[in-house]
């Protein structure tokens, strides 16, 4: 009788499809005694992948203010006097005065006070439009209403001398120029973080509980003033508009220059989650991932 023999069927060579688990996952079976040489690894100092944030989501440092107090203190000062002097540009230019000078002019009017005591006064009403928004005042704010409320009186009077009897084009080139310089001196004196002036405390108050943009919330501000100062009767003119829609993209575009603004206008808020993280937290935690992922390596060659 014959006897047919089957070849041996060689063992197939794919590899597993089983999903990779650490040691310390699967654990070993009921029963099964560990093998001679296989040590389970330490929970105590292997990392847990499932700990380890995601590198991607590691928020970056917020800018931080580094000048000095000297030149912080310059650069607060210089800005409200290149402030005032934007004011008393467009008031001498005779075609309309910012918003919140057609407001001051029509107060001016209604009461009979003086351009800085009207300044003054109106400042600390502002001030009290902070609270809702928990904005803090500071040296800035201080300095603000200080500054321009002594200094716009002198600025009127040497922008007079300068320019006695202006004709159209040089009050359409003080109207301008004092809606450029405007939007310059807040960016330089608000980005020195000593406290933001009564009106820009709002408007920075309104950027960070509404989420608007500045050139936004500065232009719906302004508008809002200039109708109040008309009916109050101060002078609108071509150059009340321009401002109004103006400033605001000039603030925004001087927010940019670094060398003049270098943390911005508002103060970045803190992660929930704890202190920012730095270049080297990110590179430990790549760290950590590595090694994890090497142990698992490690574990599965050695089954």
């Amino acid at each position: 009788m014959s006897t047919t023999t089957r070849p041996l069927r060689r063992p197939s060579r794919r590899p597993s499809r089983r999903p990779l688990r650490p040691q310390a996952a699967r654990g070993p079976g009921p029963g099964t005694p560990a093998t001679a040489g296989t040590t389970a690894p330490d929970a105590a100092t292997t990392p847990d992948i499932a700990a380890v944030p995601d590198i991607a989501a590691v928020p970056a440092a917020a800018p931080a203010m580094t000048w000095g107090p000297v030149r912080r203190g310059t650069q607060l000062v210089l800005g409200l006097l290149v402030f005032t002097w934007s004011m008393a540009m467009m008031l001498h230019a005779g075609q309309g005065g910012m918003p919140w000078d057609v407001l001051h002019q029509g107060l001016v009017r209604s009461t009979g006070l003086g351009f800085g005591t009207v300044v003054a006064l109106t400042s600390v009403l502002v001030l009290l439009a902070w609270v809702p928004l928990r904005q803090r005042p500071g040296i800035g704010t201080v300095a603000n209403v200080a500054v321009i409320s002594l200094a716009i009186g002198p600025c009127l009077a040497a922008t007079a001398w300068l320019v006695p009897d202006p004709g159209t084009v040089a009050r359409i080139a003080l109207a301008v120029g004092g809606i450029v310089l405007n939007g310059v001196a807040t960016a330089a004196y608000i980005g020195v973080r000593l406290g933001p002036g009564p009106r820009d405390g709002l408007m920075t108050g309104l950027v960070q509980r509404t989420g608007g943009s500045v050139r936004l919330v500065r232009t719906g501000i302004e508008v809002l003033v200039v109708l109040a100062g008309i009916l109050l009767g101060g002078t609108f003119g071509w150059a009340t508009v321009a401002f109004a829609l103006g400033v605001g993209p000039v603030v925004q575009a001087t927010v940019r220059w670094r060398w003049l603004v270098p943390a911005g206008l508002t103060g970045a808020a803190a992660p929930a989650a704890g202190p920012a993280r730095t270049d080297a937290d990110v590179a430990r935690r790549g760290r950590e991932i590595s090694r994890a992922l090497d142990t698992i390596a490690r574990e599965h060659r050695g089954r």
